[in-house]
């Protein structure tokens, strides 16, 4: 008997497991937005860093795992393969154009609504995505890893995003489970507007200027910090050198880069930060008189040597710095060359452009040479940010690279030069 009744006990807590279980995933099933799977407080988000970026691992419907980079300064999620769009079944409702930095025209683009966006165990469903009918930005070839998309502003608006360089980690907690410490870091006080994080306890040190500015917080930038001159009244350093910045929405962004005798964040200074000067085509004449008013951002090359919590919800963000990192010197590439990554696994480097002049040009590397060996390294076993990184090495530094040239070797040698 007590045997039975035993077994009548545990059915009825079966049952009421498989009810609760039900309920809960029904819950989750009538939840639009991002959300954590199964009642979790919080979750963790494995992410690599390439050329400052952040690059996640996503799954969108039922695709395969696809890699999206982390933007806080982007409002819509955007998908840039149309084909990939069509393979998953997703449906425009309607077109749009798409404006953005860069000297470009608008792009199109298509609404999608309905879809499915998994990261880990955090969960969007009916989800509106943007997919770009082109992929201008070919994004891949410039980080030297496949990405597919870049979101942001659903993710950093559901939860308290943490994000750990030196674990190269996000950890995820709802609003209402996080609570701040000192020893967490510094807290400084940001605004949300338009879905972008503003902060003003920023101060650049410039041509014995001293100027506080308000910048965007923006982890889709690979820079230290981009200054708008117009908007901030801030003169170029004395020395700068004329150079394409980067590829926007828009198209190419060019501009000067210069260096800033000191850059204050809250209570840390920071020394000879490189900064990056936009031309007004590229970014005055694309700011609309409607937008917040800024005068730059802050980009991963900076926001890399703290350890990041943006809370949207309260309203701050916490930085605590690394050490490590926090003492690195900002260095621009000193071998004159621009690469661009090619092939299914983008593990092929192709040099896209040489300075006039610069070591790499004096050595006799030319545009369309493939990369073979970088100081005797196979190209296969190194990423394009390791590349960079050995350009931006100690002025005088010998590096030495074996290129592919119409079907024969060719070996180039010289020694760094900065140039800024």
């Amino acid at each position: 008997m007590k045997s039975i009744a035993y077994c009548l006990l545990c059915c009825v807590l079966l049952v009421q497991s498989i009810s609760t279980l039900a309920i809960t995933l029904k819950k989750e099933e009538d939840i639009h937005g991002f959300h954590l799977l199964h009642g979790r407080k919080t979750t963790r988000i494995p992410f690599e860093l390439h050329s400052n970026l952040i690059v996640v691992p996503v799954k969108i419907n039922a695709s395969d795992t696809l890699r999206f980079i982390l933007d806080t300064g982007v409002s819509s999620m955007m998908l840039t393969n149309s084909e990939l769009a069509q393979k998953l079944g997703m449906k425009s409702v309607r077109k749009m154009a798409i404006e953005g930095i860069g000297g470009g025209q608008p792009i199109s683009a298509d609404v999608t609504i309905g879809n499915t966006f998994v990261m880990g165990q955090m969960r969007g469903l009916k989800q509106t995505i943007v997919v770009m009918d082109d992929n201008v930005l070919r994004l891949s070839e410039l980080v030297g890893t496949q990405i597919h998309g870049i979101f942001g502003y659903e993710l950093f608006s559901k939860f308290v995003v943490t994000i750990d360089f030196q674990t190269s980690e996000l950890t995820l907690t709802t609003p209402q489970h996080y609570k701040y410490s000192p020893k967490k870091g510094s807290k400084l006080p940001i605004t949300i507007e338009r879905s972008k994080p503003y902060l003003d306890a920023v101060t650049v040190f410039s041509n014995n200027q001293e100027m506080p500015i308000r910048v965007v917080l923006d982890t889709g930038a690979g820079h230290a910090l981009m200054l708008n001159t117009a908007a901030s009244h801030l003169q170029l350093p004395q020395k700068v050198i004329k150079a394409q910045l980067g590829v926007g929405l828009g198209g190419e962004i060019n501009g000067h880069i210069g260096r800033l005798s000191k850059v204050r964040i809250g209570q840390y200074e920071l020394n000879d930060v490189l900064a990056t000067f936009p031309d007004s085509s590229s970014l005055g004449m694309k700011l609309s008189p409607n937008s917040p008013q800024r005068h730059g951002n802050l980009g991963g090359e900076f926001l890399r040597r703290f350890k990041v919590t943006f809370n949207y919800e309260e309203g701050y963000i916490v930085l605590k710095p690394v050490r490590r990192f926090l003492n690195e010197k900002f260095e621009h590439d000193m071998s004159g060359i621009d690469i661009r990554a090619k092939g299914n696994d983008f593990r092929h480097y192709f040099i896209e452009s040489i300075t006039e002049n610069s070591p790499a040009h004096q050595a006799g590397l030319q545009i369309g040479d493939q990369l073979m060996l970088v100081n005797h390294e196979p190209v296969q076993t190194l990423t394009l940010s390791e590349i960079y990184r050995t350009f931006q090495q100690k002025e005088g530094k010998e590096v030495q690279l074996v290129v592919r040239r119409d079907g024969r070797l060719v070996v180039a040698e010289f020694a760094l030069k900065r140039v800024i």
